[in-house]
């Protein structure tokens, strides 16, 4: 039983324990024991937290629906936890060996929900990248090809997951980073809706409300029971998603109805033909299945104005979070500590004025309005390639010397499909359909109206029926 471990998804090996066929010890160290054996290729887990996972493994956990699985954390904001490393991908916070003093709220869920944390990813510096290659630590190789990125910015923990180090993993997504490295690395990510998970204590927004936390998973039955454990709303978040009628898990395999759905494959940006004929394989299932899809997408989108405005709410939050790190480690940090995208995006958001920050809000306020409307007047769900472009090669995005703010300019490009519901808020999952010529994965994206995870959830358990990527393994695997 236990060196199948790796192809189970992390309900079934939840209830492996339940059962009292494998104990959470055993878990754990088999789990340690892949991550050993497939991260010096990878470099998907940077901090390692073996003995005290074992000790907890040893111990009482709570009895969740995942008691004893292993799981990682993301090294960034919404995975903190009092006393572990918390880096940021950054060489200053690294260097001065900076632990946190505090827990997320998302953190505390997860370990209620009986998950036995044994690391921490990988992850670009401060976050900001489409691909995990800081200079801290190193590229995250994506398990279907080293020589390819896993994305980002939660690019260590699509790669754990995809090449079976764990079942799951923690991921954040500002501009597409959980939906980017799941559509890259071949497995499931969804962005819920603002509002749906805390970002608290220690944070309210981010990015004026554009930044999420969540995780990646290999099924959708994970993906609705790990909701089920962390969503909902803490005292005094700015945000509130009306709570799901009924259990998320209750919507795998719930009749969907017919659903409306729009098609999106292109809208004015360059994208590649693989990523056009993932939208075709999608579009012919869902028709398959009995759903209407249509060639309908929110006129908004087309708006070109919206890099614009959320380049300047990002710039303006990065500044201030270089100011927030260097307090923690009580000097400041300038132009040698970082990358020279990063340090020129954070002098842009120093310059950024009251008024041209407002502006960005109300446009984004207008543009989540125009989008929303376009849910209003009918449609389900709406059908877009997760990215432009298939993985790309390491150090393609990369920051170029010389060149600054190029590799931020591919990056944007990257994600012209993810960004936008950022904005808006709304609910979006990229599911692995297809693989290009190369055996690279290309994701789909499927959006809902906002607060309706319940519908994506349905369509997606159908899809990942009616297909057979659970059953797919990349050539790095455990």
């Amino acid at each position: 039983m236990i060196e199948h471990l790796s192809d189970l998804d992390a309900t079934a090996q939840a209830d492996l324990v339940r059962r009292g066929e494998v104990t959470p010890l055993e878990l754990v160290e088999a789990a340690i024991t892949r991550i050993e054996r497939l991260n010096p290729r990878l470099n998907a887990v940077i901090h390692e937290h073996y003995d005290r996972a074992r000790a907890e493994a040893r111990g009482t956990l709570p009895d969740g629906p995942f008691r004893g699985v292993p799981f990682l954390l993301k090294d960034l904001a919404g995975g903190h936890a009092a006393g572990d490393p918390y880096h940021w991908g950054t060489r200053f916070l690294r260097d001065a060996g900076y632990r946190h003093r505090t827990n997320a709220y998302l953190v505390d869920k997860f370990r209620r929900a009986g998950v036995v944390i044994v690391g921490r990813t990988n992850v670009p510096e401060l976050g900001a990248w489409a691909t995990t290659e800081s200079d801290a630590y190193g590229p995250s190789r994506n398990p279907w090809s080293l020589e390819h990125a896993s994305g980002g910015s939660s690019g260590g923990a699509a790669a754990a997951v995809a090449s079976g180090m764990v079942p799951a993993a923690h991921a954040s997504d500002g501009g597409g980073s959980i939906r980017n490295p799941a559509s890259q690395c071949g497995i499931i990510g969804l962005k819920p809706s603002r509002g749906r998970i805390s970002l608290g204590p220690d944070i309210g927004e981010a990015w004026a409300g554009m930044a999420f936390e969540f995780a990646v998973t290999r099924s959708v039955r994970d993906t609705a029971a790990f909701l089920d454990a962390v969503e909902g709303a803490m005292p005094g978040d700015p945000y509130e998603a009306a709570r799901p009628l009924r259990p998320y898990v209750c919507e795998v395999g719930a009749p969907t109805g017919r659903l409306r759905i729009g098609l999106l494959g292109n809208h004015g940006a360059e994208v590649h033909a693989d990523c056009i004929a993932a939208v075709d394989v999608a579009a012919r299932r869902l028709a398959a299945l009995g759903h209407e899809v249509d060639e309908s997408y929110p006129e908004a989108l087309a708006d070109d104005d919206l890099g614009y405005h959320a380049i300047t709410v990002v710039a303006a939050s990065q500044a201030h979070l270089v100011e927030e790190l260097g307090r923690l480690i009580g000097r400041t940090i300038g132009a040698e500590d970082m990358d020279q995208d990063n340090w020129a995006i954070t002098e842009l958001g120093r310059n950024v004025t009251n008024i041209a920050y407002l502006d960005a809000l109300h446009a984004m306020n207008g543009f989540r309005r125009r989008v929303a409307s376009w849910w209003a007047d009918g449609h389900d769900l709406l059908l877009t390639p997760t990215l432009t472009a298939p993985p790309p090669r390491l150090g393609e995005h990369r920051p170029i010397p010389g060149k600054p703010l190029e590799a931020w300019t591919r990056t944007g490009a990257l994600l012209r499909f993810t960004i936008p519901f950022n904005v808006t808020g709304q609910p979006a999952i990229s599911l692995p359909l297809h693989w290009n010529q190369d055996g690279l994965p290309i994701g789909i994206q499927l959006v809902a109206g906002f607060g309706s995870e319940d519908v994506l959830l349905r369509v997606a358990a159908q899809l990942e029926a009616d297909g057979a990527w659970r059953n797919r393994r990349p050539p790095i695997h455990a």
